[in-house]
């Protein structure tokens, strides 16, 4: 598995280009305003314009894009913690309050003075459907005689990778990198993986699109090869720079990853059970404690086999019981033991 860190580097560098920006907002944010914005204009608010308040959010990026004769700034709060904040609502009005007083501070004001537009966007990619409040105001007790007018009201956009991957709500709207990046995360085979990809080197090709490709690169390697590609390959994906060689890499080696980790599971297994098989059986000095040591040796080696490939692929619970040998309820059983443990 990857460092969480490298995830939110990674991540950060693609949420820092203004193709992705772009692709965000239009396939989206199913609001009409959004048709009144000119994208051409996205401009990434430098760290130097915040204070230090914000710029310790290291994993929160800043933009800004014309709306009209106004600009109007977007928050993206990237969250890749596993556990659900119940209070980013706080969070998020915290954040915006920061924002808005730098803005104030550089009297980046609109014609009439007053403050600029924000959206507030959480983008979270944990298995944890989101269920936190959207509305600072849901946080708030609701007191009665007049003191609720008082209560803040703030609403924050979430984007909730895997409900949007699973929903029919969302389509898979042409050339637009952010479903990619969505599907990656949570793609299904290794074969769906490939074809993303190979889609992403179509749509990336124009050399004004060059640093993006080099970004997605480095999270492909960052990120995503360390739950996919075997230890002893992962050297030879360093050198790699190019979107279509890493494309072209994956296309090659990746049929051959699933057997591996049979393989690998099967071995530790064996290894682990035969061992604890004889010792069992020279302690009792009867055939039927070697005979169950065998045997013994032999399921766990399949449940070994079961857990490497939990922990190192995507495969469904299917796919991993017809591999192993495994009852696809066993697998499902050892897929929650290994989430209660991580």
């Amino acid at each position: 598995m990857s460092p969480p860190h490298e995830h939110d580097l990674s991540y950060k560098l693609l949420f820092s280009e203004p193709r992705v920006v772009s692709d965000l907002l239009t396939g989206f944010v199913k609001e009409d305003w959004i048709e009144q914005l000119d994208l051409d204009s996205l401009e990434k608010v430098s760290s130097t314009f915040v204070t230090d308040d914000l710029r310790d959010r290291e994993d929160d990026v800043i933009w800004r894009v014309r709306f009209g004769d106004e600009w109007l700034y977007v928050y993206l709060l990237i969250e890749f913690q596993s556990t659900i904040d119940r209070f980013m609502a706080l969070r998020i009005m915290t954040y915006v309050g920061l924002l808005y007083q730098d803005l104030v501070r550089q009297k980046a004001l609109t014609m009439d003075g007053k403050l600029p537009p924000v959206l507030p966007i959480v983008l979270y990619n944990g298995e944890t459907r989101w269920n936190a409040s959207l509305n600072i105001s849901e946080l708030v007790l609701a007191v009665p005689g007049g003191l609720e007018q008082y209560r803040p009201d703030l609403r924050y956009l979430l984007l909730d990778e895997g409900a949007i991957v699973a929903s029919e709500q969302w389509s898979q709207e042409a050339q637009n990198v952010v479903s990619a990046i969505f599907l990656l995360e949570h793609h299904r085979s290794p074969q769906d993986a490939i074809d993303l990809i190979g889609l992403l080197v179509d749509w990336l090709k124009a050399p004004q699109q060059t640093q993006l490709r080099r970004h997605f690169v480095l999270w492909i390697k960052r990120v995503l090869l360390p739950n996919w590609a075997p230890s002893d390959e992962r050297s030879s994906w360093q050198a790699l720079n190019d979107l279509s060689e890493v494309h072209s890499m994956l296309s090659e080696r990746a049929k051959r990853w699933p057997e591996h980790w049979k393989q690998q599971g099967l071995e530790a297994g064996r290894q682990e059970g035969l061992t604890k098989g004889l010792e069992e059986g020279r302690q009792e000095g009867r055939q039927e404690g070697r005979q169950e040591g065998r045997q013994e040796g032999l399921q766990e080696a399949q449940r070994e086999i079961a857990r490497k490939m939990l922990q190192r692929t995507d495969m469904d619970d299917q796919t991993i019981a017809e591999l192993s040998g495994l009852d696809v309820e066993l697998v499902g059983q050892l897929r929650e033991d290994l989430e209660r443990s991580s």
